[in-house]
């Protein structure tokens, strides 16, 4: 299932982005009170604006803004919303998106389409290995997205091995929806209680939240390491809560598929200049068929890299590749830029290591610091040096490693609300 407007020509594509756009400028203007005062203050006309290349004369927004004038983004009065959802706040605090109806039918046309791209069919049962509730608005896409693609669906809910393979070995699921660090415990349990992998019936799954591949879409060791002990399908798929959009991989894994119905997508320089298409910058996002909270020209802090060429999946839709890292959690450490990221990958090298999280904080003099903390089933000395020159060898620099208790590590891993773990704590503004 591959919709129309994503098999048209770039040309093609561009009109009907244009002509969506102009509709969303008009709609901004009557409806969004934080737009139609931007646009009074700039002196902005929303006829003026006809082409993708007119969108740089108009500011960007900012997620400190929507934090700010959290309410004055919304478009349709509170009786109108039908689901609250918040951010996950990993960043700054937490925002609310409300929902109407018309919002959850084009999050779950999003997420069909998305399935669709990763090969899942009307045939196959999902497994859904994270939270619905708790606000979290990617639980209820997966869900909504199935249920429209006609596919089965069975929300099993965030840990628990024994659940997982119980509901595995009972339903006969042929997906998972799955943070790929996951996967590992899986293989794990499915090691220790003679599990056959490769006979349960998963063919696929399609994994959030971390990175699968390195720039180049090869493997990263992550993905190796689950690749190695289970011969599925890897399917990394990249969204916010912001965006009601998801970008995923096709059959080709060549970068997750914009779907140009749904949003139009700018990558920008620190002048907020568009960078040439296969250079990193910001992604900035423009959103289309959104009622209640539509966002022009929102940055979303991802840094990535977007490409154009056509697809041998039969779509000619941009594609962006693996995010580089957040840009408020860039590191200048000892003279070198680092990501987080990088560091994951550093990390996922060592089979000893069980956890980590990785702190950031100023030092004395005000320059960034860094201290991953570990947690590793056999911890040495020996272990802790050969962690310190692959870093020095891959990244160039040294962080500060310690090794700490699971039950530390895991605690600090936990968000506030409890939706999913987090590996960077960033203090430096604190």
């Amino acid at each position: 299932m591959i919709p129309e407007i994503e098999k048209a020509s770039i040309a093609e594509i561009k009109a009907f982005q244009e002509e969506k756009l102009q509709e969303l400028f008009q709609y901004l203007n009557s409806s969004s009170p934080y737009y139609s005062r931007l646009f009074k203050k700039h002196k902005i006309s929303p006829d003026a604006f006809r082409t993708l290349e007119d969108l740089v004369k108009i500011p960007t927004t900012s997620k400190e803004e929507l934090q700010k004038y959290n309410d004055d983004f919304l478009c349709v009065p509170k009786n109108k919303i039908v689901d609250f959802v918040t951010t996950s706040g990993t960043l700054g605090e937490p925002v609310t998106i409300g929902l109407t109806d018309a919002d959850l039918d084009r999050l779950a046309y999003n997420e069909s389409i998305s399935f669709a791209c990763a090969n899942v069919t009307e045939e196959d049962i999902l497994q859904l290995t994270t939270t619905i509730d708790r606000r979290f608005m990617a639980g209820l896409a997966y869900f909504l997205g199935a249920r429209k693609l006609c596919a089965g669906i069975i929300r099993v809910g965030a840990g628990i091995p024994e659940l997982q393979w119980d509901t595995i070995q009972k339903f006969n699921p042929t997906y998972l929806i799955v943070v790929p660090s996951f996967l590992l415990i899986l293989i794990e349990y499915a090691h220790q209680h003679d599990i056959d992998l490769n006979a349960s019936g998963i063919k696929g799954a399609i994994c959030i939240g971390e990175s699968l591949r390195n720039q180049d879409f090869a493997l990263n060791t992550l993905g190796k390491k689950i690749k190695s002990a289970w011969d599925i399908e890897l399917y990394s798929t990249y969204a916010s809560t912001e965006m009601s959009t998801a970008f995923t991989e096709c059959s080709e894994q060549q970068g997750g598929h914009q779907h140009p119905e749904l949003i139009i997508t700018e990558i920008l320089d620190d002048d907020n200049n568009p960078v040439p298409i296969g250079t990193e910058g910001e992604l900035v996002i423009t959103t289309l068929g959104v009622e209640a909270m539509p966002l022009l020209r929102f940055k979303t802090g991802d840094i990535v890299i977007a490409y154009d060429t056509p697809c041998n999946c039969g779509r000619k839709t941009l594609r962006l590749g693996p995010v580089v890292g957040r840009k408020k959690q860039m590191i200048k450490y000892k003279g070198t830029t680092l990501y987080p990221p990088a560091m994951h990958n550093a990390l996922n090298d060592f089979p000893e290591v069980d956890s980590f999280v990785i702190e950031i904080y100023h030092n004395d003099i005000g320059t960034d610091e860094i201290r991953i903390k570990i947690a590793s089933k056999n911890p040495s000395e020996e272990l802790l040096q050969d962690i310190k020159d692959h870093f020095r060898s891959k990244l160039r620099v040294t962080p500060n490693l310690e090794f700490r208790p699971k039950e530390e590590i895991n605690k600090l891993r936990m968000s506030k609300l409890g939706r999913k773990p987090v590996s960077v704590i960033d203090m430096r503004n604190n």
